[in-house]
């Protein structure tokens, strides 16, 4: 399970947490325009745009996580298991399978319209990458600084939602997650007044009881409360170091820490990477549950227009900086 969200200062900044009970041992990946991108059910894909972001390379093509392209476009999956619903080739139709779909949209759009229109040209195709890498259950975020989309393929067909909260987590669909949103209505980050009982004298005995009702679990629907009400009233310089500091933040709100969340097999839940890029200008930053000190990669310091990929892997151990 996982969470996605957007925030906005001086830049635009996109990221989110990977939760897993295990590693694909992810990368930070650079892919070059002019990388030979071959699709299973298209001609070669002609890319205006490099991409940067977390993937998985299981032999040449990366299998992205979340990624941002170099005009600012970014986009991530996440878990939506038993929902999501791909499609068999419709000859018609830009047939693109599962796996394709992120650097496919990043790889040719420039902004959130030029996706959705590109979107009502593909068919999603129920393709798997391999025997050993079977389909993936997702739903999608796509964002850039004016706008934001949830994207779900689901048993009636492809769903676009506007995304004003700028954030995702997985189950239930975004519509039924945004409509629960009314149910925490009284919650503020101001002090509450009484209005329980005019009989009653009641008191704030202490600090945060306007946000008393967030809930503080584990499951997808209450990240998404917990992450929308905790990003909307994030307040944050506009620097870079304070707004990279404030993103990870926000994301440390919905961070999973092993042993809270047992699976079969006495194996736990954790948030194994946390990422943020600022969009604006190409820089990926993130984190790993094994090393809380904030590593960047900047995708303008490659050359983008070469043909092979640039791959930085994810560095798990802690580095302390020891002060005496």
């Amino acid at each position: 399970m996982c969470t996605a969200i957007t925030y906005k200062t001086k830049n635009f900044y996109f990221g989110r947490t990977l939760d897993l009970e295990y590693s694909y041992s992810e990368e930070v990946v650079i892919m070059p325009k002019n990388f030979p991108f071959s699709l299973r059910h298209t001609t070669t894909d002609k890319r205006r745009y490099a991409i940067i972001g977390t993937a998985f390379v299981p032999d040449t093509l990366p299998l992205y996580y979340d990624a941002a392209n170099e005009a600012g476009l970014s986009m991530a999956g996440l878990n939506f298991p038993e929902n999501a619903k791909y499609n068999k080739v419709i000859k018609s139709k830009i047939n693109i399978a599962q796996f394709e779909l992120i650097p496919f949209i990043l790889g040719n759009c420039s902004d959130t319209d030029e996706a959705v229109k590109l979107i009502s040209k593909i068919n999603i195709t129920d393709t798997s990458y391999s025997s050993e890498l079977p389909l993936a259950d997702l739903h999608w975020i796509i964002a850039d600084k004016n706008k934001c989309v949830t994207l779900e393929c689901v048993e009636d067909g492809v769903k676009i939602y506007d995304n004003a909260a700028g954030v995702l987590t997985n189950n239930p669909p975004f519509d039924i997650q945004t409509f629960n949103l009314n149910n925490y209505i009284n919650l503020s980050p101001e002090q509450p007044e009484n209005t329980f009982s005019s009989k009653l004298e009641l008191k704030n005995y202490t600090k945060g009881l306007g946000a008393v009702g967030l809930p503080g679990d584990l499951s997808s629907q209450s990240r998404f409360v917990r992450a929308v009400f905790t990003k909307l009233n994030s307040v944050s310089g506009k620097s870079e170091e304070q707004s990279v500091n404030q993103f990870f933040h926000i994301l440390g709100s919905v961070s999973q820490t092993r042993g809270c969340n047992r699976l079969d097999g006495n194996k736990y839940e954790i948030t194994v990477y946390t990422s943020c890029c600022n969009a604006s200008d190409g820089i990926y930053y993130y984190t790993t549950y094994g090393n809380h000190r904030i590593n960047s990669v900047d995708l303008r310091k490659v050359n983008l227009k070469s043909d092979g990929l640039y791959r930085y892997p994810h560095i798990d151990k802690e580095s302390i900086n020891k002060q005496n």
